[in-house]
């Protein structure tokens, strides 16, 4: 085997990251090359692009995207605004193909320290990358990076209910009860071609109205980085903006992914004029339903032990960095 490097943008369109996407279970929508390349022109300005492509007998079998920031090496990715991060690749190379790359990491010159993050613990990639990086001759720490809970879901909404513990049931059938009386007139909408550009503006004033570190999330850059992302993946349906929706009136907004058999739950907002009628955790819900309508098995709720996740069933996984030193 042996690794290739290139700083040119023109590796995003590289129809081998994409198909090496498709190959690995593991991949998530953070990992695929489009989503990574808005990322990049968007947000990843301080950052120096660096992909690493591992090939055995001219055939690519994994690829990373780096972003170097003075001494520092990362995965390509904001841990903000990019929940999962690392290689991709097919299985049955994995573990040759992850050695493979630390050996080539280590032959660098150009950094000091490494901040590997975004790695699930339960995926065989870190395991693979720590034994690789060890292999040569780094020095590892492996940390935590955070908490990603997730809620497995059955066939139907009831069945999701039925087997949610009573009193997490009891609360999420009395937080729609409650709303729905106050406003019976309540449904969830998406935000379509024709009004995406106005909803994005009221999911924009709903995050800048809310208070602290999340009201000061939404500045003009990041904006932007979430209205390219409408713009590239709304199409085929991988990016959702929803809201729920009062008489005309947007009172709970959330943007969601779809990848395979996953709905992520990105990012999301609501009219604090309207707390005591809980309308985010109601849009929670009614997403909810609406994945496993469509099929889907997992509702990701990525990084972030908040308390509110668990009231809908969700269970923790520990998401993992590698930090590397000479």
């Amino acid at each position: 085997m042996a690794v290739e490097w290139t700083g040119d943008p023109a590796a995003f369109a590289d129809p081998e990251w994409a198909s090496l996407v498709d190959a690995d279970s593991e991949a998530t929508v953070f990992h695929t090359p489009r989503f990574l390349k808005i990322y990049w022109e968007e947000l990843g300005a301080t950052e120096r692009l660096d992909v690493a492509t591992v090939r055995r007998d001219g055939a690519a079998v994994a690829m990373a995207a780096f972003g170097v920031r003075e001494d520092l090496l990362a995965w390509l990715g904001g841990f903000d605004v990019i929940d999962y991060m690392g290689p991709v690749g097919s299985p049955e190379h994995r573990v040759a193909a992850a050695s493979e790359l630390m050996d080539a990491v280590a032959a660098r010159d150009d950094w000091r320290r490494a901040d590997l993050a975004g790695l699930p613990e339960d995926g065989d990639w870190l395991t693979a990358l720590t034994e690789g990086a060890r292999g040569a001759g780094l020095d590892v720490r492996l940390e935590t990076d955070g908490v990603a809970p997730a809620v497995a879901v059955p066939g139907s909404f009831e069945a999701y209910l039925a087997g949610l513990p009573a009193k997490l049931r009891h609360e999420i059938r009395r937080k729609d009860r409650r709303l729905r009386t106050a406003r019976p007139d309540s449904r969830l909408v998406d935000a379509g071609p024709d009004t995406m550009a106005e909803d994005l503006e009221r999911f924009t004033a709903l995050h800048r109205a809310s208070e602290g570190a999340k009201g000061r999330f939404m500045v003009p850059g990041m904006e932007l980085f979430f209205r390219r992302l409408a713009d590239e993946l709304a199409g085929d349906g991988t990016f959702r903006l929803s809201f729920l929706d009062a008489d005309g009136e947007r009172i709970a907004g959330a943007v969601g992914l779809r990848f395979r058999d996953r709905f992520l739950l990105y990012n999301s907002a609501y009219d604090h004029r309207l707390s005591s009628l809980a309308p985010g955790m109601v849009l929670v819900a009614e997403l909810i339903r609406g994945a496993i309508e469509e099929g889907r098995s997992v509702f990701d709720m990525l990084k972030g032990d908040l308390g509110y996740k668990y009231r809908f069933g969700a269970r923790p996984r520990r998401v993992c960095r590698l930090r590397l030193d000479r």
